[in-house]
């Protein structure tokens, strides 16, 4: 007998996913603490001045699954913290090693002990998933450290944020769970650089508000499924909504019978012939000497102003350019880039930059 499959339409009531990680001494956890009726398996000591629940501190990784395993028979709580995965982590390659029968996990060779650790987070990752269906969210929390990045095609290296798991040549825990997550957060103080002279040439930075940021950047990992905004304060109340919606859409279910195999027969269609569309010619990009000669704000460093001035090209082209990429918000102004990103990208690479300029003011 065939199953029957069912098309249904709308969006599906499920409880939430979230990863927090970010500098040390931010408040991840006081921010995980403000979810929903949370008990946290606290697996580093963080919550030992705050009034929370907690389950009993797990010494290994069988006793942290059971933990899990706990959550979703008795369902004790609506969100379930992990603080944090770092140590989570560490845990699992001791029960690797254990398991091999080796000291470390490069003792497997040629990089088997990490997959070994792969393949057992993504079956933590699946027990993860059943206390989704347990209807109860799930909050990873992770430390943050500053890594050299290079995309092979893009402009430069440059560091950035990411959690801090596995090494930085062998990170495959990170996006398993950058994956898994409907929202990966990373909680940062923001900082403002301000002129310190009447000229503006030097600059001091002020503030330290602690901020979220929902998507990805050149800087950091981060995104989000709901249409968050790129920056948010650092505060369940910017993420209560989402949390907490539990609404359902409701819409019309059509049942279908599954079809069998000797049932199906090719189906023949004709597909008419389209009229051949007339070659339109295509716009000429205007040489830089055509173009008129753009405002350079002050500023902007003297390497960076002649190549502009030379190329006819603005601050507008670049921050769009740069936009394009995910860089930076197109509305963010350049001499707010920081120093490595200008040094590094706009003017050492500056070929791939002003392509890009191109590619992105004339699209065609």
């Amino acid at each position: 007998m065939g199953i029957n499959i069912a098309i249904t339409g709308g969006q599906v009531e499920h409880r939430k996913r979230v990863a927090i990680y970010g500098v040390e001494g931010i408040g991840k956890t006081t921010a995980a603490a403000q979810f929903p009726n949370p008990v946290f398996i606290d697996l580093e000591g963080g919550t030992k001045t705050m009034n929370v629940a907690r389950l009993t501190k797990p010494t290994a990784w069988e006793d942290l699954l059971a933990e899990i395993r706990y959550v979703i028979s008795n369902r004790p709580c609506k969100t379930l913290v992990i603080d944090t995965v770092d140590r989570a982590e560490e845990l699992c390659i001791k029960f690797i090693c254990e398991k091999g029968g080796k000291k470390g996990i490069e003792d497997f060779g040629y990089g088997n002990g990490w997959v070994y650790e792969k393949e057992e987070f993504e079956r933590f990752l699946k027990l993860l998933d059943e206390v989704i269906d347990a209807d109860i969210n799930i909050v990873m929390i992770a430390h943050a450290a500053i890594r050299k990045f290079e995309q092979p095609d893009e402009m430069g290296s440059y560091d950035r944020y990411e959690m801090k798991l596995g090494k930085k040549t062998t990170n495959l825990i990170a996006p398993l769970i950058k994956e898994w997550a409907d929202m990966v957060l990373f909680a940062n103080y923001k900082t403002f650089s301000v002129a310190a002279d009447d000229k503006g040439t030097k600059h001091k930075a002020q503030g330290g508000k602690r901020v979220m940021y929902t998507s990805h950047s050149p800087c950091w990992d981060a995104k989000n499924r709901y249409g968050l905004p790129y920056e948010i304060p650092m505060d369940y109340d910017s993420i209560r909504q989402i949390i907490e919606d539990t609404t359902t859409a409701t819409a019309n279910t059509t049942t279908v019978p599954s079809p069998q195999v000797e049932q199906l027969a090719p189906v023949q269609k004709a597909h008419p012939r389209e009229a051949p569309k007339a070659e339109q010619p295509m716009p000429e990009v205007p040489e830089p000497s055509a173009r008129a000669e753009p405002v350079i704000p002050d500023g902007i460093p003297q390497a960076l102003a002649d190549l502009m001035r030379t190329n006819k090209v603005s601050e507008a082209d670049i921050r769009k350019a740069v936009a394009s990429k995910h860089y930076y918000p197109e509305d963010m102004p350049i001499t707010d880039y920081p120093s490595k990103f200008i040094n590094g990208c706009l003017i050492g690479a500056w070929d791939q930059v002003y392509k890009i300029i191109q590619d992105v003011t004339y699209p065609f």
